[in-house]
């Protein structure tokens, strides 16, 4: 019997998993917002990029090429959109679930870039409608150009990189 006087054990909140307090709980949540965050302005600075890119692309490979560097330019910046979304999607997908779980989905994304850059590049080996220098060009400035936003994202997020 339990008189008024005898400390009772704690109990686990109802809605927490045992043996997780609430406070880890809420930090990681505020972990996960900043996370979202910075995926959020790398998505933002990546859509600006690719529209200057798109732009600029279209613009110097018409003077360059003709319409051979248009086409070229505008796979380019196809193939570059779709690598950049795909990396930030995974991240956005992933953001506060367990490392197994990310690991697929990033390497499951990976796969599926070099899938369509195979699916892509195989079919135009041949064609003559679009010039493969330019192509080379654009793409690659979306994909330097996207991680040096990514790093300016990630460098300037306030996420905190330690969770109680």
């Amino acid at each position: 019997m339990t008189t008024p006087d005898t400390p009772q054990p704690a109990q686990p909140e109802r809605d927490q998993p045992a043996g997780r307090p609430a406070a880890a709980d809420a930090a990681a949540g505020e972990a996960g917002a900043a996370e979202r965050a910075v995926l959020r302005t790398a998505l933002r600075d990546t859509l600006v990029l690719l529209g200057a890119l798109l732009v600029l692309g279209v613009g110097v490979g018409a003077l360059v090429a003709g319409t051979a560097g248009v086409w070229g330019a505008l796979v380019g910046t196809g193939l570059a959109a779709f690598f950049c979304a795909t990396t930030i999607w995974s991240m956005l997908r992933t953001v506060g679930s367990d490392p197994a779980r990310m690991a697929v989905v990033v390497m499951g994304t990976w796969v599926a870039k070099v899938v369509v850059l195979i699916v892509v590049l195989v079919p135009l080996r041949g064609a003559d409608f679009y010039d493969p220098y330019v192509l080379l060009v654009v793409l690659a400035a979306g994909a330097v150009g996207s991680a040096v936003l990514d790093y300016r994202a990630v460098r300037g997020g306030r996420v905190p990189y330690v969770q109680p």
